[in-house]
C-alpha cells in the first residue's frame, strides 16, 4: 500500500503537518509507504512553481499585494471560476503527477494542491483526503466536495468546510497534527542544561517562522537594550542576512541565537514564554507543549483567525510592536502564578491531543482493503 502527500513549502506550516502525519501513519500502520511530494515546486508550470522561492520575499515586501490577493479570491464561487479558469494551464502537469506517482490514497495539506489534483484524477479517482493546516480562516481553496474526507483542526474551520458545501458527513475536527515530540513531557531545567542556557533566568524563546520573519528582528533590538534580567533564544530560520546581523551584535543579556533547527520542541520546553508569527503550526506546537503565547506577527488572509482563536481562548496575547513584547514579558516575568496557570488551564481545556494519530487512523481507514 501506498500514501502520496502533497504539500509544499511557502511556509513551514504545510510540510510540518505533512511530516507529523507521515509518522503517525508509519507508525500505525508499518510496512506502509508513505511518501513527501512538494506539489507546487516539482509540478505546477510556471510561475506557480516558484511560489516556494518567492514565498517569504512576497511576504516581506508584497503583504498588501498578498493581501488583496487572498480577500478577492476567497470565497466558494470565485474559487470555483478560478479553478475552472485554470484548469487547461494546469492539466499537463497534474497529468504528469499523476502518470509519475502511483498511489492507493492521496492527501493534501496545501490548498492550491486540492480541485487542481481531483481533477487531474478523473471519475475512478482513489481515495482523497484533505488535511486543512489553517485553524480558523481558511481559504475557500482547501474545500472541494469531491474530496473523500475534510479534516480540519478547529470548530471554526468545520464551519467554512460547510459554508463552501462539503457535506457535514464529510468534514471532521481532529485539531492540527504536530509531530509527536511536541508531546513529550520534557523538565524544563533539564533541558536548559542540555542546551547550555542558564537553568534559573527567565527565559524568552523568540521565532519567526522558518523564513526568520519580521518583526524578529525588532523585537530582539528591544530585548537587547531593554535592561530586563532575562535569558533569550533566538531562532532565525532560513533567514541567513538575520542570523549574521544578530550574531555580530553585543549581548548584555545571556542570549543564545539559531539559524534553522530541527529541535524546535526542546527549544519550547525551555522557554518560560514564546514569541512568534501567529503561524498555525508553531502556534499549535507551542501550546502542546503547554507554554504561553505572544504573537507579534500574522500573514494576511490565512494568518488572520489564529491571532482571534489564540485570544477568544485565552492562550496567549497579541503583542505586535516591540513595546507590547517588553509590556507583557515584564508582567510575566514577575512569576504570576495565576496568569500562567490561567494560560495552562485554557490550553489543556482546547488541546485535541494525538492529533496526527486520530488523522493516520481515518486515513488508513479508507486504504482499499486487501483481498
Amino acid at each position: 500500500m501506498k500514501v502520496t502527500i502533497l504539500m509544499s513549502d511557502t511556509g513551514g506550516g504545510h510540510r510540518s503537518v505533512a511530516t507529523a502525519v507521515r509518522s503517525a501513519l508509519i507508525t500505525a500502520k508499518p510496512g506502509l509507504c508513505v511518501e513527501l511530494v512538494d506539489g507546487l515546486l516539482h509540478y505546477a508550470p510556471y510561475p506557480l512553481n516558484q511560489l516556494p522561492d518567492w514565498y517569504a520575499t512576497i511576504i516581506a515586501h508584497f503583504i498588501g499585494l498578498w493581501r488583496s490577493g487572498y480577500a478577492l479570491s476567497d470565497g466558494p464561487l470565485r474559487t470555483r471560476v478560478l479553478n475552472l479558469l485554470a484548469r487547461p494551464y494546469l492539466r499537463s502537469s497534474v497529468r504528469r503527477f499523476v502518470q509519475q506517482h502511483k498511489f492507493d490514497l492521496l492527501v493534501s495539506t496545501h490548498p492550491m494542491l486540492v480541485s487542481s489534483i481531483l481533477d487531474g484524477l478523473g471519475v475512478s479517482q482513489p481515495p482523497f483526503v484533505t488535511v486543512v493546516t489553517d485553524l480558523v480562516t481558511a481559504h475557500a481553496w482547501w474545500f472541494d466536495r469531491r474530496a473523500s474526507l475534510t479534516l480540519v483542526p478547529t470548530k471554526e474551520a468545520r464551519s467554512k468546510a460547510l459554508r463552501c458545501g462539503i457535506a457535514p458527513e464529510l468534514v471532521q475536527v481532529v485539531g492540527l497534527p504536530v509531530s509527536e515530540s511536541f508531546s513529550k513531557k520534557l523538565n524544563k531545567q533539564l533541558v536548559r542544561e542540555k542546551l547550555g542556557w542558564d537553568p534559573s533566568a527567565f527565559t524568552v524563546l523568540l521565532m519567526g517562522g522558518a523564513e526568520g520573519m519580521a518583526p524578529l528582528q525588532d523585537i530582539a533590538n528591544a530585548l537587547r537594550i531593554s535592561g530586563m534580567s532575562l535569558q533569550l533564544a533566538i531562532v532565525c530560520g532560513r533567514n541567513e542576512r538575520l542570523l549574521s546581523d544578530l550574531k555580530a551584535l553585543d549581548w548584555p543579556i545571556n542570549t543564545h541565537i539559531y539559524g534553522f533547527v530541527d529541535n524546535v520542541s526542546v527549544l519550547i520546553r525551555g522557554a518560560d514564554a514564546v514569541t512568534t508569527k501567529a503561524g498555525p503550526s508553531t502556534v499549535m506546537e507551542v501550546l502542546n507543549c503547554g507554554r504561553p503565547l505572544l504573537l507579534c506577527g500574522a500573514v494576511p488572509g490565512q494568518e488572520d483567525g489564529n491571532v482571534s482563536f489564540v485570544l477568544e481562548h485565552n492562550l496567549g496575547w497579541w503583542t505586535p510592536f516591540p513595546d507590547d513584547v517588553l509590556s507583557r514579558l515584564r508582567l510575566l516575568q514577575e512569576r504570576d502564578a495565576g496568569i500562567l496557570n490561567h494560560v495552562s488551564t485554557a490550553i489543556d481545556d482546547l488541546l485535541i491531543p494525538q492529533s496526527a494519530s486520530t488523522v493516520a487512523s481515518k486515513i488508513i481507514s479508507l486504504l482499499p482493503k486487501a483481498v
